[in-house]
């Protein structure tokens, strides 16, 4: 794995997962923007969806092994931790917003 490649939350997020195997990690891959037929294979085989060339950011769920296999790729620029937003409303009343 190579860690200069991980942003600091995905490098927390792998320490609390139980299973290597699993994807359950949503993750931001941004790649050099010219990917040839040999990087378009490897992410497709990883379950990245919609690779087309003129991309460089796809998005994935991955697994700790693949992510360790895309983190040693030369096209892979860096690999960045996707979190799920929640609304502002949803964890402040909305009249605690004073406005």
């Amino acid at each position: 794995m190579n860690y200069q490649k991980l942003d600091a939350a995905l490098a927390t997020a792998l320490n609390d997962v139980q299973d290597s195997e699993e994807p359950s990690l949503g993750v931001f891959i941004h790649t050099e923007l010219i990917l040839d037929s040999a990087a378009t294979a490897v992410l497709e085989s990883l379950g990245v969806s919609d690779v087309t060339s003129g991309k460089d950011i796809f998005t994935a769920t991955l697994s700790p092994n693949a992510l360790s296999q895309l983190s040693e790729q030369p096209w892979v620029k860096y690999l960045k931790r996707s979190q799920q937003l929640g609304l502002v409303n949803k964890r402040m009343g909305i009249g605690s917003l004073g406005v």
